[in-house]
């Protein structure tokens, strides 16, 4: 999906996406047995990785650097928003069968694919000078693998900390399900904030790498102390200590992403933004998707929910060192004229 919208602009890429998963949940809605309906989200989540490289090209595209933390902040809100507002809605429209929830996510995307064709407008690109060689891969230095390393090691914490927080207050901390679910909800709320806080942070200071460092150092921090806070629960500390502890490290660690894919998206500049940010988020989304099973493992295997957290805080904290230095990060290069007439906003 990044390659393509390298190439042939966001625009199209996200409208076809995004048709492509509302045809995936449709199917979904229709299946009548688990493999059947495996298969067409499988074909749903495919679609959907159009979202995650082509709208940040679009963040590159359409605002200069002075405005890019912030945009990319405000589009990286957009997932605590969803997962809030589907652990709203989902459990409710999935009454009476899975169907019904798949149906109506399929309708949303229908409606968002045609309102992307119908409304946003690809940024004006650089025509290619004639005898002028493409721009050459940003993958040639360790700069943008160091980002890519970095970031990933920082879905360990925040995977542990969605995956698990919920089960500990629960099983251990001695909150109801209902209590600890509203709890984490709020949370997302406060996982907005702190994306927008760190992208605008990132464009006051002109630089992506020093916030990433220092964030992912807090994360570091405040994982160690839900930790910490888990080994003591419920012998030392109370309820009240726990919850704030699993509050605190449900919003911090999400703050990174915006950030990160801010620096991705700019490091690898307007010919390779899409692919860049379409391994980055990859490359996450490996990690996520093996965080939650080993997380798991080790709270079932006698270790428990202590160690689980503290792996978390670990990889944050070598994160810290893996994010390349401010010394690397050369300003953005100034935005380019326009070369063709380009009508409305994304």
């Amino acid at each position: 999906m990044g390659a393509l919208a390298d190439r042939h602009g966001e625009r199209l890429v996200l409208s076809c996406g995004l048709a492509i998963t509302a045809g995936g949940l449709g199917g979904a809605a229709l299946a009548d047995s688990a493999l059947p309906t495996g298969l067409w989200l499988l074909l749903a989540g495919g679609g959907s990785g159009s979202v995650h490289a082509a709208s940040g090209r679009l963040v590159l595209g359409w605002f200069p650097p002075a405005q890019r933390g912030l945009a990319m902040g405000i589009r990286q809100a957009g997932q605590p928003l969803g997962v809030g507002l589907a652990a709203l809605l989902l459990p409710r429209l999935a009454g009476d069968g899975p169907g019904g929830a798949f149906a109506v996510l399929a309708a949303g995307c229908a409606v968002t694919a045609v309102l992307v064709a119908a409304f946003v407008r690809d940024p004006a690109r650089p025509a290619a000078a004639d005898g002028v060689p493409r721009p050459p891969s940003p993958y040639r230095g360790p700069v943008l693998w160091r980002v890519h390393a970095a970031s990933t090691l920082l879905v360990v914490p925040q995977f542990a900390v969605a995956g698990l927080a919920f089960d500990w207050l629960v099983h251990d901390a001695g909150w109801g399900v209902a209590a600890a679910g509203t709890l984490l909800a709020v949370t997302q709320v406060g996982g907005v904030a702190a994306r927008l806080g760190a992208g605008i942070w990132s464009d006051r200071v002109g630089s992506r790498l020093g916030p990433l460092r220092r964030v992912a150092a807090t994360v570091a921090v405040v994982v160690g102390v839900l930790a910490l806070v888990a080994a003591l629960t419920p012998e030392v500390l109370g309820p009240a200590v726990a919850a704030a502890a699993a509050a605190l490290a449900a919003v911090a660690t999400v703050s990174p992403n915006g950030v990160a894919f801010t620096s991705v998206a700019e490091r690898a500049g307007s010919a390779w933004a899409g692919r860049a940010l379409g391994a980055h988020n990859t490359a996450q989304n490996l990690a996520a998707a093996l965080t939650v099973p080993l997380a798991a493992l080790l709270v079932d295997a006698g270790p428990g929910y202590p160690a689980a957290f503290a792996v978390g805080a670990a990889a944050a904290l070598v994160a810290v060192p893996v994010v390349p230095g401010r010394a690397v990060e050369a300003p953005p290069p100034p935005a380019q004229p326009p070369v063709a007439a380009a009508a409305g906003t994304p």
